[in-house]
């Protein structure tokens, strides 16, 4: 007898009917002969509405009641879920995610998580029940209720999963798995039957809306198996595993592609060091993180410094960045919220050359011009303006052929995304 986690998302849960549905599946799993932890996000669009609601009534809200507030649609959901599994005969019981030790760090709407205390969920589960939790929130050493940033009920369901030792965490949601690119940009992007933890890492922080980042570093340091399946419709989904067959054979495995950065530059900033780690400190005293970062050559004892920035955080990081601007002696600040950034993947990167020639050519070929590159082991990203964003992603797409899955991709065989 195994242990399952399976997490749903708020679009598997939006109507009463679905929820029926997904506590069917989570009764089915139990009458299979395993045990099952159950992590649910708020219903539909509850987090927005309630988001809504805090903008009607401040303009500037604090962020622990923030938590508050937003914390409110997951306990819904587990109450419900509760319910409908208790209607169709199995025993079944919810939990607040403080109630159950899901401790985070104080840092409202975008705490993390320190430390799961599992004694309470294994209580439970040694009693026969289905244990349903509350994803996406937490609480702090005060007992504040905390939560995890948008979703973060992913987070909470690999996390339990690797605490627990689970054999799988199944996430729900809907989409049929991870593809080669958004398809719904690129209508010709292919699902693909299994990914790397690395590969999926880079995706999801790029973009790929199918798995919160975070949750996958909890998956690759736990190393637990993570099955991506569509709540509406049966199919096998995507695997994200440590290793893949054909591994570093497939050179690029997706693109990606995210419009919600923003870019900040910092014009004529003295030359010297220490400059840089002064702008980074003061954005990090606001707990903002910076992504792309580029220094021009120096010219006259004078640089330019970009860097980007979620676009969410775009009026906190001016505020540090004039702070910082004044300290270090900037001439001025620019900021552009219209850009967007496009990024290929795969592990094959590290043994295979002529990854970046080759989408710097597919964009050139289609006019699109590059404001800012950054590289890693596995990925390669650039932003650019944001009204040639689909544009970019579906050129580079075509170039690297992911399209055709398995196919040559001039040095090997090219496979790749998340939907």
């Amino acid at each position: 007898m195994g242990l399952i986690v399976q997490k749903f998302g708020g679009s598997s849960l939006a109507t009463i009917d679905l929820v029926k549905r997904a506590a069917r599946r989570v009764v089915e799993t139990k009458r299979q002969g395993h045990r099952v932890i159950t992590v649910v996000s708020a219903r539909g669009h509850m987090t927005d509405e309630l988001l809504d609601l805090a903008g009607q009534v401040s303009g500037a809200p604090p962020r622990r009641e923030l938590d508050m507030l937003v914390a409110t649609g997951e306990q819904q959901s587990v109450a419900l879920m509760a319910m409908a599994i208790h209607a169709l005969g199995e025993p079944a019981i919810s939990f607040a995610a403080g109630q159950i030790g899901i401790f985070t760090d104080s840092q409202f709407t975008r705490a993390r998580i320190l430390n799961i205390d599992p004694r309470r969920i294994l209580q439970e589960l040694e009693q026969d029940r289905v244990v349903i939790v509350a994803g996406f929130q937490g609480v702090d050493e005060q007992d504040n209720i905390t939560t995890l940033g948008r979703g973060g009920s992913d987070t909470t369901a690999v996390a339990l999963a690797g605490v627990l030792g689970a054999d799988l965490c199944e996430i729900y949601t809907d989409v049929d798995g991870v593809y080669t690119a958004d398809p719904r940009v690129v209508p010709e992007a292919r699902k693909l039957p299994s990914i790397s933890y690395d590969e999926m890492l880079e995706l999801a922080s790029l973009g790929a809306a199918v798995m919160h980042s975070r949750s996958l570093e909890f998956a690759k340091k736990y190393r637990v198996p993570v099955l991506v399946r569509s709540s509406f419709q049966d199919g096998p989904g995507t695997l994200i595993v440590e290793e893949t067959q054909e591994m570093e054979n497939v050179v690029v495995r997706g693109a990606a592609l995210t419009t919600d950065e923003a870019k900040l530059t910092l014009h004529q900033v003295p030359d010297r060091p220490g400059v840089a780690a002064t702008i980074c400190e003061h954005l990090d005293r606001h707990s903002i993180n910076m992504d792309m970062i580029v220094q021009n050559t120096g010219e006259d004892g004078l640089t330019d410094f970009s860097f980007t920035v979620a676009k969410s955080d775009l009026p906190e990081s001016l505020a540090a960045v004039e702070e910082a601007a004044r300290e270090v002696g900037a001439k001025r600040i620019s900021s552009d919220p219209n850009i967007a950034k496009v990024s290929v993947v795969g592990v094959g990167m590290r043994i295979h050359t002529g990854v970046g020639a080759k989408m710097f050519r597919a964009l050139a070929s289609a006019d699109v011009n590059i404001q800012m590159i950054s590289t890693s082991e596995i990925k390669i990203s650039c932003v650019v303006d944001a009204a040639d964003g689909k544009r970019a992603l579906a050129v580079v797409h075509q170039a690297f052929r992911l399209e055709t899955v398995g196919a040559p991709n001039d040095t090997a065989t090219a496979t790749g995304w998340t939907g």
